[in-house]
């Protein structure tokens, strides 16, 4: 039985977005839910990262790039409004990328950036949180005894569950994930699926995947785009077992995309 809906963590409204005078997104409707994991599929160039990118006013940083008609709400906030802090708005997120990208730094000080950023100077503090947050993403019991060294000498799935702590030090409500496993073996990816899976029950995660396989196994919900259009968002059981439209279908049977 369907668990009953909270109101959404992520409400998106008729959103267009353009890149200059190309429109990348088109009349976007979804609600997104608080702890669960929301997958979005589909193929290349269909506007699933400008979407989640969208969440954390990302493509701000890009010339052209704009709203041109809707809205996106977190927590009852369109976060396009003029009051909006935008920094204020990304704290609230975490962001892993496709490739691991850990700072040029120690393991410790990775973790403890973000905190130090926004003012935490108390060592005790910095410790509990590195610990808490390395211990969530499942990899302290690798490093506790390798804190001060490189970032760099972790292994690839090592580097990224490194970044899930990094993003979560913080305490942001909401985690995006651009493929984050894209660039890991069978096995790193297992681990980051399974802490993924974990993760939910402190956050809401929106996951952009290419791996089909990869959204059956993480995700609640599943949205599919395609040439900047939401086709179809739904349960990820139904959408994979009876989606509503032939489009999608054919898509997740490999027939197209």
């Amino acid at each position: 039985m369907e668990k009953p809906l909270l109101d959404p963590a992520v409400k998106v409204q008729d959103l267009d977005f353009y890149y200059s005078k190309s429109l990348a997104l088109k009349r976007i409707t979804m609600d997104i839910f608080p702890n669960e994991v929301t997958a979005f599929i589909g193929p290349s160039g269909c506007g699933k990262s400008t979407l989640l990118r969208c969440f954390n006013r990302m493509n701000d940083l890009i010339p052209g790039a704009r709203i041109g008609h809707g809205g996106i709400w977190i927590r009852g906030v369109e976060i396009h409004g003029d009051d909006v802090d935008v920094v204020e708005l990304r704290r609230g997120m975490g962001m892993v990328f496709q490739k691991s990208n850990p700072f040029p730094r120690t393991i410790y000080e990775n973790v403890a950036y973000g905190p130090r950023i926004l003012g935490e100077k108390r060592r005790d503090v910095l410790d509990a949180t590195v610990e808490k947050s390395l211990r969530g993403a499942a990899l302290w019991d690798e490093v506790k005894d390798r804190l001060n060294e490189s970032a760099f000498g972790l292994s690839g799935g090592q580097q990224q569950r490194l970044c899930i702590a990094r993003a979560t030090a913080v305490n942001p409500e909401i985690i995006l994930m651009d493929e984050p496993c894209s660039a890991l073996d069978p096995i790193a990816t297992s681990r980051v699926e399974e802490l993924i899976l974990e993760m939910k029950r402190e956050y809401t995660i929106i996951i952009v995947t290419h791996n089909m396989q990869q959204a059956t196994r993480v995700s609640d919900r599943t949205a599919f785009f395609y040439l900047g259009a939401l086709v179809e968002y739904d349960l990820t059981s139904k959408i994979f077992s009876t989606p509503s439209l032939k489009q999608t279908e054919n898509y997740i049977s490999g027939r197209f995309g």
